[in-house]
């Protein structure tokens, strides 16, 4: 399926430190008019109708509207500063409900404001179980554990607070938008909403104990974004634990001769240690491509397969639009949406793909890892698996749902220049379900992300010793 790359991109998420690092300033305005803005707003509105599979799939019309209402009626201001700007026009796209419809978090604001000697909120946060606890402790409090539960910041209850941070970030449910501020971190968003603020009083419960702590903030870039950990963190890895081999085949895009490769040696070696279990680890997997996990599937299927039972497409002008100025505009993908009327949904159908020869292919026991942090075609890829049955599927309940609207369509809105992406497809998962949950695992185990711990792959192997 390699022809369809460019179109059917699934969504994946920034390894956010890398992009810190490296962005060059693709926006150069850092404040923009009152009429830009609104203008910028009314365009946003229309293009979302005009290019989006449902615009309405997880929301109403009158909800929608009433909210862009809402939002162009708080545009006072004179100008507004770029942050400013993206904000409300997060707050237009996360009305949608839909995760791959988004403007993604201010990068570029957020960098500049580093530059310049930015401080942030000095804890980072697990979501559990409807409490919000203590993931990463960057203050000089060392008395605040891990595993802590935060109650109220500044006066603020930790509620409230999410209540405002939520209409910046995109996802179908409540369950999927703490993913996001798992994986984007909770003192990024903190400051987007709230600003800079130099000095803290936290509220934390442990051990059946509350105590409060003034805690300061913390150097945006040398306390923080140089100490921490991506939770995305997805990488090509294999081990193996006496019969069972270990693959984590990393996020499934990049370097795609590169990373087939690396699925080939992966499976020559696991032939040649001759085990006879596989455990495929999905989790904190942005996702990517569906040709990079079609291979990847290739080397445990025993039939022929696809990765959606069902996939419809919205054919736009904006659409069309990138297609001609793409190198792809001849695929036989391309060519079926330039031959339909703009707002035309229809259903195009994807070959099947053939598994690796019985020589080459793994024959044993295969267990994919997933979590709530399982993204886009990591989402998709578990879906496959289990309904084809070519593997049992164990740990925690995906952020997104098994069947998707996504299949990004990126353009710019023409005076802020911010980039906007869109769902202009919906795949339906192999079963034909459409549900509003996410991939429901064969084996439930909870992902705790507040410590260092692999419960997931601690239990699945304890598992696979008592099935031996």
């Amino acid at each position: 399926m390699k022809e369809t790359n460019i179109f059917m991109k699934s969504f994946l998420l920034p390894t956010f430190f890398v992009l810190f690092v490296t962005l060059s300033f693709g926006q150069n305005r850092t404040q923009f008019s009152k009429q830009e803005i609104l203008n910028d707003l009314q365009y946003l509105y229309t293009s979302l109708q005009d290019t989006h599979y449902n615009l309405y799939l997880y929301t109403t019309k009158t909800a929608f509207d009433q909210n862009y209402q809402s939002v162009k009626n708080s545009i006072q201001n004179d100008s507004l500063s770029l942050l400013e700007t993206t904000n409300a026009l997060q707050r237009v796209i996360v009305a949608a409900n839909n995760g791959h419809t988004e403007i993604e978090f201010p990068a570029q604001s957020y960098r500049r404001y580093g530059d310049n000697g930015g401080t942030v909120f000095p804890l980072e946060i697990a979501f559990e179980n409807g409490s919000y606890f203590v993931r990463k402790n960057w203050s000089d409090e060392q008395k605040i554990e891990v595993g802590s539960k935060i109650l109220s910041i500044n006066g603020r209850s930790m509620e409230a607070i999410l209540a405002k941070i939520y209409p910046q970030v995109s996802a179908e449910r409540l369950y999927f938008k703490h993913a996001k501020i798992e994986v984007y971190s909770f003192p990024r968003y903190y400051w987007q909403v709230f600003g800079e603020e130099t000095e803290f009083t936290v509220e934390i419960a442990s051990k059946n104990n509350r105590q409060t702590y003034t805690l300061n903030s913390i150097n945006l870039i040398e306390d923080f974004e140089m100490k921490r950990k991506e939770v995305l963190n997805a990488s090509m890895q294999l081990s193996f634990y006496r019969r069972t081999a270990y693959l984590n085949p990393g996020d499934f895009g990049g370097d795609e001769p590169a990373y087939q490769q690396f699925i080939d040696d992966a499976f020559a070696q696991i032939q040649l240690e001759n085990v006879s279990n596989l455990i495929i680890d999905l989790r904190n997997n942005g996702g990517g491509n569906d040709s990079f996990s079609d291979y990847l599937v290739s080397y445990i299927a025993d039939k022929p397969f696809r990765w959606t039972s069902k996939y419809e497409v919205k054919s736009s002008a904006i659409l069309k639009k990138h297609i001609r100025a793409s190198k792809n505009s001849n695929s036989e993908f391309s060519r079926a949406i330039l031959s339909h009327k703009n707002g035309d949904v229809f259903e195009y159908t994807f070959k099947e793909q053939q598994p690796q020869p019985k020589d080459k292919r793994f024959k044993g026991m295969v267990f994919v890892l997933v979590n709530r942090q399982s993204h886009s075609q990591a989402t998709v890829t578990a879906a496959q698996i289990q309904d084809y049955k070519f593997g049992v599927i164990i740990g925690e309940e995906t952020g997104e749902y098994s069947s998707l609207c996504a299949s990004q369509l990126k353009y710019k809105l023409p005076n802020t220049n911010i980039e906007v992406k869109v769902s202009k497809g919906f795949m339906r998962r192999i079963n034909g379900t459409v549900s509003k949950k996410g991939v429901q695992p064969d084996v439930v185990i909870q992902d705790h992300l507040v410590d260092e711990k692999d419960e997931i792959l601690t239990d699945v192997l304890g598992i696979i010793r008592q099935l031996n």
